[in-house]
């Protein structure tokens, strides 16, 4: 039984696993806000041209 205990406690791939997914849910939060700016300054760029042709 303390061994079983001694193994479970000291087994941390769990927590790699848990890292890495917290390390990917930040990147795609980052790539979704940048994208999002990306689309609005662009938005607002074509707005503008389309105001300057008419």
């Amino acid at each position: 039984m303390k061994s079983m205990i001694a193994r479970f406690v000291g087994n941390e791939s769990g927590a790699t696993a848990i890292e890495y997914g917290l390390i990917g849910a930040l990147i795609s939060v980052v790539i979704i806000v940048a994208v999002k700016m990306v689309g609005t300054n662009l938005s607002n760029t074509f707005d503008k041209i389309a105001q300057n042709l008419t």
